[in-house]
């Protein structure tokens, strides 16, 4: 599998970025999870929109969900224009009826809800799904091809569920809002401290801090998440591109 950060900011993205948005590719199947703002215009520096498969929503914030609906705009033209023959599949955790309504836009794109239990397959890339503890619902995802896996925490704070989805995955990609000195001031986000001990017990291959915020020394981030795990760390910004 490759994966590529089209976005990694939390709330609104820098200059010449996005919020959280990463392209999953393996083989010919093309995902994309999440769609923030600012992660269309990045999507498009490394695949045609022709030939994306499916879309996958972590839930309905807007750093998550921004970009999804001027998506629906370019397949619609894409297809009208000739150069894309089939919909293009959205699957969303979104609980607000209208809203998960919204993403269904025939023929282009069709909308099929996921939840905590869940398992998708997408052509050769596997999908399974937990509940977040978060101000809306949120699910984080573990996502595997043949022997590999990379486990992706989406907004959270900490819960013991997180282990279990990540148990052994070859790349922990972690939201990492919070430093270490704000543990318990803000609801539903993981420290540094967190995705670091997170990643040890779960026995992650290695660490990528993503959902980073707007202040402080990220380097600082990367410290703090070394206190718990002593594997590989780093963080990540648009145009990174990993291979598990």
């Amino acid at each position: 599998m490759h994966i590529t950060t089209l976005g990694s900011w939390g709330a609104y993205p820098a200059a010449q970025s996005a919020t959280s948005g990463y392209l999953l590719e393996s083989g010919t199947t093309r995902i994309l999870v999440d769609c923030g703002s600012g992660v269309l215009a990045q999507l498009q520096r490394y695949t045609e929109l022709e030939w994306l498969d499916a879309v996958v929503l972590s839930h309905s914030h807007t750093d998550h969900i921004a970009d999804v609906y001027c998506l629906q705009y370019a397949i619609m033209i894409l297809t009208e224009l000739g150069k894309r023959s089939r919909p293009l599949d959205i699957y969303a955790h979104i609980e607000e009826p209208e809203r998960m309504e919204s993403l269904n836009y025939p023929p282009y794109c069709r909308a099929y809800p996921i939840d905590a239990g869940d398992r998708l397959t997408i052509g050769d890339v596997r999908f399974q799904f937990g509940r977040n503890v978060h101000p809306v619902s949120c699910l984080s995802m573990r996502i595997e091809h043949q022997d590999r896996s990379i486990a992706y925490t989406a907004d959270t704070e900490w819960h013991d569920g997180l282990v279990e989805l990540s148990w052994g995955a070859d790349m922990l990609l972690s939201e990492c809002s919070l430093y270490n000195q704000q543990f318990g001031k803000i609801r539903g986000h993981l420290t540094a401290g967190e995705a670091g001990r997170l990643a040890a017990l779960a026995d992650a291959g290695r660490l990528v801090l993503t959902h980073l915020p707007h202040y402080g020394d990220h380097q600082t981030l990367v410290r703090q998440a070394q206190e718990h795990y002593s594997g590989p760390v780093q963080l990540t910004y648009t145009g990174d591109c990993f291979v598990i």
